[in-house]
């Protein structure tokens, strides 16, 4: 059982990203730091973990306000999920 993310969720983290990438690029060259593929993986995770931060945020105030969302349900008996479509069984 998984809660659906927000579309405020997607939203804002996808806007923080590149706000963070953009802030850690400009500290990094600031503090003299050469690019290469190390620099981009380290610009890469810091910048994704800011960004699931402020997601989770979102969510959090989001359920604060609305309440909590309603839990998606994945069929785990693939005969009922047909049963359930409407599709005969093989």
């Amino acid at each position: 059982m998984f809660a659906l993310p927000s579309m405020w969720n997607l939203v804002v983290s996808t806007i923080v990203f590149f706000i963070a990438a953009w802030y850690i690029h400009r500290y990094l060259d600031e503090q003299g730091i050469p690019k290469g593929m190390t620099r981009g993986i380290l610009v890469f995770a810091f910048a994704s973990l800011v960004s699931w931060g402020a997601g989770e945020a979102v969510d959090w105030t989001q359920e604060k306000i609305d309440g909590p969302q309603p839990v998606a349900q994945t069929p785990v008996d693939l005969p009922q999920l047909l049963k359930t479509v409407g599709q005969a069984q093989p």
